[in-house]
């Protein structure tokens, strides 16, 4: 079980770093649904089963969207791969940066991975998680209403951000 969990966070890793270094979104993309499939599998090997299926399937609609509506105003005649020099030094940069920042953090740490949240009670009825979605929408309902409002304003800013100068693929409409 352990293993698997240091699979799925070496695989956040890479995920984020490959996001983190690439300037294009065509190829962020493919890091983005790496670092959201590892996330959950991380919340599930916690305990979480039912909240890591729901923030798969919402992040990938979601953000996905947000990846395809950038990559068609962005269309560059000669996007950076992850072979280009920029890129390679970009992603260096930031494991060099990772492997230091956990070596500094972990250099007096003993514990475990920790407890998942059905483990932390002997004989539950409920289940964590899915008592934390029926919390949330009786009494966050505000909190999914200001993060619906969020997303939308992160649709317009991704949108004003990539479009730049220029018109990209809707230049002539």
């Amino acid at each position: 079980m352990s293993y698997l969990m240091f699979l799925f966070m070496q695989g956040l890793l890479l995920g984020l770093i490959v996001v983190a270094s690439n300037p294009s979104p065509y190829f962020a993309a493919l890091g983005l649904v790496v670092v959201s499939g590892m996330g959950c599998g991380l919340m599930m090997l916690c305990g979480g089963s039912f909240l890591s299926l729901i923030l798969f399937l919402i992040y990938l609609g979601g953000m996905l969207v947000v990846f395809a509506y950038s990559s068609a105003l962005a269309s560059e005649p000669h996007p950076e791969t992850w072979g280009s020099p920029r890129v390679v030094i970009n992603s260096l940069v930031y494991f060099v940066g990772v492997v230091g920042g956990a070596g500094y953090m972990l250099s007096g740490w003993s514990g475990g991975v920790g407890v998942g949240i059905n483990q932390a009670a002997e004989l539950s009825v409920l289940r964590g998680d899915l008592a934390g979605v029926a919390l949330m929408y009786s009494c966050g309902g505000w909190v999914l209403i200001i993060g619906a409002w969020v997303l939308l304003l992160t649709l317009f800013v991704v949108l004003e951000v990539v479009r730049g100068a220029s018109r990209g693929a809707l230049r002539a409409v």
